[in-house]
């Protein structure tokens, strides 16, 4: 199973660098399920992948030093391989997109007379839930 992850930016890495482990899935199954190791885990070091530094430095300040993916969503062991693979390039490629700031902002005039009235609609909505007694 020699794929490449494409991370986006021209990096692409090779699966040949992802760990396994394999174990058995969790939940009913029968005898299936408690006999065959189709709970697939992969790992990814991230310190000694072989890609351009700024790359390498924004992966390990966002997801650490290691990425580990879990997957145990289908029978077969393959398919949850393909599944892991696919899951660890979407970490990966989550990483590196860059987020925007946010300006802050002042609510706008008729946002806060929305707010304010909504506030005062509950409070008189809540006031006539009340018996009457002492106020009243």
């Amino acid at each position: 199973m020699d794929r490449q992850l494409d991370i986006g930016n021209g990096v692409t890495i090779d699966s040949s660098l992802v760990t396994w482990r394999f174990d058995t899935s969790s939940g009913p199954g029968g005898q299936h399920a408690n006999r065959a190791n189709t709970r697939v885990e992969a790992t990814l070091g991230l310190v000694d992948l072989d890609i351009e530094p700024s790359v390498k430095d924004r992966l390990t300040t966002r997801l650490g030093s290691e990425v580990r993916v879990s997957v145990d969503t289908t029978r077969s062991q393959s398919r949850n391989r393909d599944l892991a693979l696919d899951r660890l390039e979407e970490r990966l490629v989550q990483a590196l997109v860059h987020q925007k700031r946010r300006k802050a902002t002042r609510p706008s005039r008729s946002s806060s007379r929305r707010r304010v009235d909504a506030k005062r609609k509950r409070g008189q909505t809540k006031s006539r839930r009340r018996k009457p007694g002492h106020d009243d």
